[in-house]
């Protein structure tokens, strides 16, 4: 006899595929609620809690992608990929776009095109860093053990933007992190891309206090997505902006560090930095 975990799985898999099969028609959550038997309150709590995400915004990666994937092609044109997409218009396919992507489909199709982007290389205690910001805010910090790579690496994010080295006012704040008097740090903007998911995970690590640690498991239980640990690793993994967004105060739920985008030995270090800060502002020792 099944148990009602497995009964739950087969149910989002089956409304998985089915959405995958019919998201050129837009299915509402009625529509596919009714297709695995369950109500449409039901079903978006259970969708909800197995996949992180809710349906509709499911849907909606699933019509992002197949629409980026048309717009690489350049022939396609916005109305075209609207209407293959199964979007009303390309109003919709604008705000798609904005919404998840964070720019518009014509700068995506030009690659971020009409994006300026400045950026410069500065010290960390723990080894150099690559800094880049636009005009919203800072949008890229990456350990730079070799400057080239680091460079191609912001390069990969933006392909056709321009870049200028040059150090702003948003980098050299965003740099007050490291140093001791925290009271010289005002308000650091960000400009990030990301799904509304990676968002979330990003927006609950901001959330961890220096000196503090979570598990992926913590990090799924404040987005209300207990089931999702994997995909709120992948989003952790993904984090485009280090230090600042404290990517490496997640731990694994055994006590082991865990792995690290830039080390497992630098992730080590910056926990013990910080440890460290927190006790000299306490005055222990």
């Amino acid at each position: 006899m099944k148990t009602q975990e497995q009964i739950n799985y087969e149910r989002i898999a089956e409304a998985i595929d089915y959405i995958k099969l019919n998201f050129k028609g837009q299915p509402n959550l009625n529509e596919v609620a009714a297709k695995i038997n369950l109500s449409p309150f039901h079903f978006q709590r259970l969708f909800t809690d197995w996949a992180g995400i809710s349906p509709k915004k499911f849907l909606q990666y699933l019509s992002l992608e197949y629409a980026k994937g048309m717009l690489k092609e350049k022939s396609a044109t916005l109305f075209d990929t609207a209407y293959e997409t199964g979007l009303s218009g390309t109003g919709r396919l604008h705000d798609l776009f904005v919404n998840i992507e964070g720019m518009t489909p014509a700068e995506y199709k030009n690659g971020g095109a009409a994006l300026s982007i400045n950026y410069s290389f500065a010290e960390s205690p723990f080894g150099n860093l690559i800094v880049a910001s636009t005009a919203k805010g800072v949008c890229y910090i990456a350990f730079a053990d070799d400057p080239d790579f680091a460079f191609a690496e912001l390069e990969a994010q933006f392909p056709n933007a321009a870049y200028h080295q040059f150090a702003d006012a948003a980098q050299q704040n965003a740099l007050f992190v490291f140093r001791k008097d925290w009271k010289q740090l005002s308000e650091i903007k960000l400009h990030l891309k990301g799904t509304s998911f990676q968002l979330k995970v990003w927006e609950a690590l901001l959330k961890i206090p220096m000196g503090g640690l979570h598990t992926y498991a913590n990090i799924a239980q404040q987005i209300n997505s207990p089931q999702a640990n994997r995909a709120v690793g992948s989003a952790i993994g993904a984090n485009p902006v280090a230090f600042l967004i404290p990517c490496h105060r997640v731990i694994r739920s055994s006590g082991e560090t865990g792995q690290y985008h830039w080390g497992s030995t630098r992730k080590s270090a910056i926990i013990g930095w910080e440890a460290a800060m927190c006790d000299n502002l306490a005055g222990v020792g």
